[in-house]
């Protein structure tokens, strides 16, 4: 299973906020023409971003802007803000094994707590990584040119 896109355009979305956002106003058009994808997916993400407390939205002058700084605001926040993974988690297990097979009878049990193990240790190292990261590899890209 992959994470949706959500997740991308989510930190994407972000990042042209805190760049832009204290020279001009940032609105879903400015951000579909960056992201790439039409208006109606960037004001879903927004939507999902502006409930989880990380963005706010004016319809007068500010437009869009971060609610903390990019320091604070981890790849953990967006992936939990825009529902990337579903409360099954992020593998999602074939319906029927067979229960007559001695592998299909066990390979719930055998696997499942790896699986978790392997969400969790994802989830932690996105806890590490903030848009400000983000941002410092953007500037230096911007710099070498």
């Amino acid at each position: 299973m992959q994470i949706s896109s959500k997740f991308t355009i989510g930190v994407h979305l972000l990042a042209v906020t805190d760049y832009f956002g204290e020279d001009e106003k940032v609105t879903s058009n400015i951000l579909a023409g960056s992201i790439g994808v039409n208006p109606v997916i960037v004001r879903n993400v927004m939507g999902d971003l502006k409930e989880a407390g990380l963005i706010s939205i004016s319809q007068g002058k500010s437009g869009i802007s971060l609610t903390k700084s990019p320091e604070q605001i981890t790849f953990y926040d967006v992936y939990k803000a825009v529902d990337s993974v579903n409360d099954d988690g992020l593998f999602h297990f074939h319906e029927h094994p067979n229960p007559e097979c001695p592998i299909g009878r066990n390979i719930h049990k055998a696997m499942d707590s790896k699986l978790e193990k392997v969400q969790k240790r994802m989830e932690d190292e996105m806890k590490n990584i903030t848009l400000a990261d983000v941002m410092t590899d953007i500037q230096n890209e911007l710099d070498k040119k």
